[in-house]
Order: structure tokens, then C-alpha cells, then sequence
């Protein structure tokens, strides 16, 4: 059987030891083809990586016949635009996280694929990670019992730290659809959503206490999963001291506690005893779920993130920062002077909002 071959609409920092050489190296994986609007900057990527094809025409990408499948590597702004020409041109597509800016983004890209009868894959990749799967294995196994609760924190002074003037994109809403919630507190939720499946409630609210950007840098949230575990969480992204970075699930035998970042030792203690155990992350993190597709456009595997589960996750960050935002339709992305001005608002989730997922 031939290799699926792949081609990048986007090939930027997370490329270069991330997801690129993953697609290299997965088993009947091939990169063929990259695009950067910048075109000097694709060849040079493309001379470094050893891929055959570059181009600054995102279209000559995607309609390219000797590339498969494409990956979608540009910010989220952009998602929605090239994964429906992705769809047009009847090819499957890998899309970076988050997903899209929102979840009617999301709603329309899957809609996209299923009319084109294509599949939609999303780079939540520590869904194949091997920490998370050896708990997701814990869980199952009922090696900590009854489920009951789940808590996450992250704290950290990344906002604090920016300098005056101009603001990298993941800090402009139109670009990436919020702040660091949205960019790192996506990889958390998914993350949750795979190990305790879908959450079905959730109330919080978003907002802003330090820099002046005009995003988030505070979320907290309360939270159901549809199998009866509890949660409660926090985002502080403005916050001093030393910096936290957890999820601890709670049993009825005992717990367990893990990095959602860094590459500590994941804590196990069952009835009493605590024991230790090392999950090094593999050196191109993409390169197990980037797998993942491939065994699933082969018809010999299931990929586990996909276009549906990454909406969960983006229902559920819409609902947090909504009272923050407001509404993020009808010009939204135009109204840069409004962001911000209800944050102080409280943010409340009916159960419908999240249960039509």
C-alpha cells in the first residue's frame, strides 16, 4: 500500500520539531508538499526538512494530485476559510487546535466534511500522549474506582511578562480567537473530555486583571461530565510566584495527578500508597496520533480526535468566555473596542448548551 502523502498549508514554528517531522516518520506517512504565504520561507523549510514541493499559493497545496491529505498548521483565524477549501477539493484534512475560534466555526467546518464525505481530524494531541493514555488505561481498569471529581489548575505570569507595544498573535481575538485560554486551556479540556468524557454543564466566567490587551487572562469554571464526575478548574494567567500546572482526578480508592504541560511524573496513590511513574513525551509529540490518522484513512485504526470532539471543547470555552466576549457573531471580529467591556459579568451555561454535542 502506498504512503499517505501530506502537504502543510502553514509551515511554521510548530512544524519544525512538533507535527513536520512526525508526518516524515509515522509509518506509511509521507511529507510531500508545504505552503507558507511567504514563499522563500516554504522553500527554506522545505530545503531543511527534505520535502520534494513548496509553494506560497495555499490553493496549489490543496489541489495538488500527489498530496492525500492536508494539514492545516496556520493560526485559527484562518481555520474555517482553508478547511472548507480543503473539504471543496474532496481530501481529508488534520487541523491544528484549538479547532477554530469558536464553536459555530467548528459546527461549520464539520458540516463541511461531512457533505464532501471527507474526514476531519484535529491536532488535540495528547489524546495519544503517553501519559494520558496510560491514566485513561488507570481509569478504565477501575484502578481508582468510582470517579467522583476532577480538578485543574494553571497559573502563571505570561501576561505580566509581555512587552509594550504590538501584541504576538495568540494575544489578537481575530487571529486565534481569544487569549491564552483559548490556546492553551483548549489542550486542558480536551484532555479531560478524553479521559472523563464529554462535559455536559459548565458555568464560569472570564477576565481581564492585568495587561490592558482587550482578551482574557483569568477563567474559572465549574463543571458536569456526562458520566457524573464534578469538576472545577482555573485559568490565571496574570498570577506571580511559582507557576502550577495540574489535573488531579479523585476515586474512591484513591487519585491521580499529571502535568498537562510539563514533563513531570505522574502521581498515582491507590489506597494510601503513592507511587511515581515516568511517561516521556516522544521527541515530535504529534508523531502518535499524526498515527493515528493515518491508520484511520488506511481502515486499520481510529483516530480519537476528530472534528466532533474538538467542537465539545469549543462549546465549553464559548460558554466561559461568552460573558467576557458577548456574542461572537455578527461582526464581532470588527468590534476590536467592545471586547473586553462585560467582563464583568457572570458567565452561566445551560445544560443545553453544551448537551447538543
Amino acid at each position: 500500500m502506498k504512503n499517505l502523502r501530506w502537504g502543510i498549508v502553514g509551515c511554521g514554528d510548530v512544524c519544525e520539531v512538533k507535527s513536520g517531522p512526525a508526518l516524515q516518520k509515522a509509518r506509511g506517512s509521507e511529507l510531500v508538499a508545504v505552503c507558507r504565504r511567504q514563499a522563500d520561507k516554504a522553500e527554506d523549510f522545505a530545503k531543511r526538512h527534505g520535502v520534494p514541493r513548496w509553494s506560497g499559493n495555499v490553493l496549489e497545496i490543496i489541489n495538488d494530485p500527489e498530496v492525500d491529505i492536508v494539514y492545516v498548521a496556520t493560526p485559527p483565524g484562518s481555520h474555517l476559510e482553508i478547511a472548507k477549501q480543503v473539504a471543496a477539493a474532496g481530501k481529508p484534512c488534520y487541523v491544528e487546535k484549538p479547532m477554530a475560534r469558536t464553536f459555530a466555526e467548528c459546527d461549520a467546518m464539520n458540516r463541511a466534511f461531512a457533505e464532501a464525505g471527507q474526514k476531519l481530524f484535529v491536532a488535540y494531541y495528547r489524546r495519544r500522549l503517553p501519559r494520558f493514555v496510560a491514566i485513561k488505561e488507570w481509569l478504565d481498569e477501575g484502578k481508582l474506582g468510582q470517579i467522583t471529581s476532577v480538578d485543574l489548575m494553571y497559573t502563571s505570569n505570561q501576561m505580566r511578562e509581555l512587552e509594550p507595544g504590538e501584541l504576538p498573535w495568540r494575544f489578537d481575538p481575530v487571529v486565534s480567537g481569544g487569549g491564552l485560554f483559548i490556546d492553551l486551556g483548549s489542550h486542558a479540556l480536551d484532555a479531560l473530555d478524553m479521559l472523563l468524557g464529554p462535559v455536559t454543564e459548565v458555568t464560569g466566567r472570564a477576565d481581564r486583571v492585568a495587561a490592558d490587551s482587550g482578551v482574557e487572562d483569568r477563567v474559572v469554571a465549574q463543571f458536569m461530565h456526562e458520566s457524573g464526575v464534578a469538576g472545577t478548574a482555573l485559568w490565571d494567567f496574570a498570577s506571580g510566584g511559582a507557576p502550577a500546572d495540574y489535573i488531579m482526578i479523585r476515586g474512591s480508592k484513591g487519585s491521580v495527578r499529571c502535568s498537562v504541560f510539563t514533563h513531570t511524573d505522574v502521581e498515582l496513590n491507590i489506597d494510601g500508597q503513592e507511587t511515581t511513574h515516568s511517561f516521556p513525551d516522544p521527541p515530535h509529540v504529534h508523531q502518535p496520533l499524526v498515527q493515528t490518522v493515518v491508520d484511520d484513512l488506511a481502515g486499520t485504526g481510529q483516530c480519537p480526535s476528530t472534528g466532533d470532539s474538538a467542537a465539545r471543547t469549543s462549546a465549553v470555552m464559548d460558554t466561559l468566555t461568552q460573558g467576557f466576549y458577548g456574542d461572537r457573531t455578527d461582526g464581532f471580529w470588527d468590534r476590536r473596542e467592545s471586547w473586553g467591556q462585560q467582563q464583568t459579568r457572570n458567565t452561566s451555561t445551560k445544560r443545553q448548551r453544551v448537551s447538543h454535542l
